[in-house]
């Protein structure tokens, strides 16, 4: 068999990753926190870099177009499916005087955060305050104490804290009991609710059958057996109606009204204001260093010669221009991208969760002209600055439920409409999911009874038959 030889010519595109469009889409992918460090190690590393006192909107100066200067494009192309070279890092108050908080946690203060504050403000000597860290430490989200005293005690041992007796621990566990919110590191229910009765005033009404039932009765109470309740409590129909609503005004899961997050804070990218003229989105001035070219290192530049430390400086002064310009090629992109997502959920802006409107990656790619995952990285760790408080731009995106009347619902707008409705719910009789379904369907949102279960589980929601039990 002989083997030949032959030409063919053979015509087609690829797309070449040059370091700095390698660049331009880390920048691009980075939150501003990680952003920050990159600028930093930039400044130490290019003596060509500079930064500017003041912080401005557009975060970065242009640099002068300078006859020694090589020509770099306008504008960087960050737009394409590069999945394959580089992967994803993860997939306003009122008009006040002062402005608005930029630097906030983006999902409130969470319940470890919150008691630790009132730890440092509380008068503990040393070795009470480790023993109050660790009671800390065991809540659960919903701010029970479900690990024995005994348990924590043995740990504490085992960290060098000798002679820790039982008693102990429980006077320390008395004093975080009087922490807020009211009926925290309660060990069951029961005790959950006596904390909450022990702080209301003593001329309450009906407060005294009230703890008596909590203490005695919870289980009959759950069971909804009032004619054991009147008899065992001497009450009437009228005087057991007041007492367990009183019951139920209180709450059982404490800790749940606190995000589950961590001490973390970010600063948002974006800040969206309203004033008279409407709504308007603009970058955060505060979010980055306006970065600037040294202007002594670069007139040295303007010189003529080869010399190894004029090749130098030009090595730096061209990784110097690419990043401001990455820098502003991710300030344009932020800005359209956001523009058009606050353009979608202005509803959201001005009524609430209940007005989001279905909104997907393909909706804002097709009408900024870019590509699905360039919009994924846009809103992915980057937050903006909202009247109802701070997001991550993927908050805005939601899927589509289509409704009877043929309009589509997100969401996040079923989710919040669930919520109201459960809220809402007689206190006696609790919704069903099927009810729900029913409400739900009245409103024009035709959903599944196991999507309404998903949703409510999914918010922490226990069902009507627990719901009826806790209250």
């Amino acid at each position: 068999m002989v083997m030949k030889a032959s030409l063919q010519l053979r015509i087609g595109t690829q797309l070449t990753m040059t370091p700095q469009l390698q660049q331009a889409i880390a920048l691009l992918q980075l939150s501003t926190l990680d952003l920050r460090q990159e600028i930093q190690q930039a400044l130490d590393a290019n003596p060509m870099l500079e930064q500017e006192d003041e912080f401005s909107e557009q975060a970065v100066s242009e640099p002068k177009e300078e006859e020694w200067s090589e020509s770099i494009p306008s504008e960087l192309s960050v737009d394409s499916d590069w999945s394959d070279t580089y992967q994803d890092s993860g997939s306003l108050g009122g008009n006040s005087s002062e402005g608005p908080d930029f630097e906030r946690q983006a999902a409130g203060q969470s319940l470890h955060g919150h008691l630790l504050w009132q730890l440092a403000m509380t008068d503990f000597g040393v070795r009470e305050q480790l023993v109050a860290e660790s009671l800390i430490d065991a809540l659960d989200a919903n701010g029970y104490l479900t690990q024995p005293l005994n348990d924590i005690r043995e740990g504490l041992r085992a960290q060098g804290i000798d002679g820790l007796s039982q008693r102990e621990v429980e006077t320390i566990l008395l004093k975080l009991q009087q922490f807020e919110p009211t009926g925290i590191f309660a060990r069951d229910l029961r005790e959950c609710l006596m904390l909450q009765l022990a702080a209301l005033p003593d001329d309450t009404p009906l407060l005294v059958p009230a703890r008596r039932l909590v203490r005695q009765f919870l289980e009959a109470l759950g069971k909804d057996d009032m004619r054991l309740l009147k008899r065992r409590l001497g009450l009437d129909d009228e005087q057991l109606t007041d007492v367990i609503q009183l019951i139920r005004s209180l709450d059982p899961r404490p800790g749940s009204a606190y995000g589950d997050t961590d001490d973390s804070y970010v600063t948002p990218d974006l800040v969206v204001r309203h004033d008279h003229e409407g709504w308007h989105l603009e970058l955060n001035p505060e979010a980055l260093p306006r970065l600037r070219i040294q202007p002594d290192y670069a007139s040295l530049i303007k010189r003529a010669d080869k010399s190894q430390d004029n090749q130098f400086l030009k090595e730096h002064l061209q990784e110097a221009r690419w990043l401001i310009k990455s820098l502003s090629s991710r300030n344009d992109t932020l800005l359209r991208v956001g523009r058009e997502i606050i353009t979608r959920q202005i509803g959201f802006l001005e009524h609430g969760e209940e007005a989001m409107k279905p909104l997907i990656l393909a909706d804002i790619a097709e009408a900024v002209e870019m590509h699905e995952s360039t919009i994924s990285r846009v809103t992915t760790q980057k937050y903006i600055h909202t009247p109802r408080g701070v997001f991550e731009l993927k908050y805005f995106f939601s899927s589509q439920v289509s409704g009877q009347d043929g309009d589509s619902h997100s969401s996040t707008a079923i989710r919040a409409r669930l919520k109201k409705l459960i809220q809402e719910e007689p206190p006696g009789k609790p919704l069903s999911d099927s009810r729900l379904v029913t409400l739900l369907d009245e409103g024009g949102i035709q959903v599944a009874r196991r999507t309404v279960a998903k949703y409510r589980e999914a918010m922490g929601i226990p069902s009507s038959s627990e719901r009826r039990r806790l209250r």
